[in-house]
């Protein structure tokens, strides 16, 4: 399992997850390195909405659409801090370039452009982040707690949140619901 990086890979929880805030989920690997990784679940709308958002961080608004728009839980670290999974890359203040075509940004100036109607052609808006420390993403997968397959932005950008996990399950060609909770080592 060493060396594996998983950067731009959709993590998908297996049935037997326990910690209830990836049951259930498909989280994207934003980065995997030997330092960790940092991904964003991309599966778990919030009662927030961008306008709200938009109205916390004092964004002046001049649309009403914004209203529709979800704001996802990415993970239980730095919840109150708003990431933004987009394509194209751009240029923004604070980037993380995860692919050619996808990055994830940080900075004000995203939502910024975003409420003049200036933003990023596709995004999904989150709270917080997955994060793992050296080598415990690794750990967690030699314990089968997850499936990996390649991310296709297509689940993240064009598919409503609850048709992702199976959308990622499919590319796997596996029916999450016939998925066990028991580990098949044999």
């Amino acid at each position: 399992m060493q060396n594996v990086n998983l950067t731009h890979h959709f993590l998908i929880a297996m049935p037997a997850m326990a910690d209830p805030h990836f049951a259930r989920t498909l989280t994207y690997i934003c980065e995997h390195n030997d330092q960790g990784a940092l991904g964003i679940v991309v599966n778990r709308p919030t009662e927030m909405n961008l306008h709200a958002l938009l109205e916390q961080v004092s964004i002046p608004l001049a649309r009403d659409e914004f209203k529709s728009v979800p704001v996802h839980f990415g993970g239980p670290v730095q919840v109150d801090r708003g990431f933004v999974l987009h394509t194209p890359l751009g240029q923004w203040q604070s980037t993380l370039a995860v692919s050619s075509e996808i990055g994830l940004t940080t900075s004000k100036d995203i939502l910024q452009a975003v409420a003049r109607g200036e933003g990023p052609g596709k995004m999904l808006i989150t709270l917080g982040y997955a994060g793992w420390a050296p080598g415990q993403l690794e750990h967690e997968l030699a314990q089968n707690a997850w499936l990996t397959v390649q991310a296709r932005p297509e689940v993240i950008f064009d598919l409503p949140a609850e048709e992702r996990l199976p959308a990622a399950m499919s590319l796997l060609g596996i029916d999450f619901s016939t998925l066990s909770d028991q580990a098949g080592h044999g």
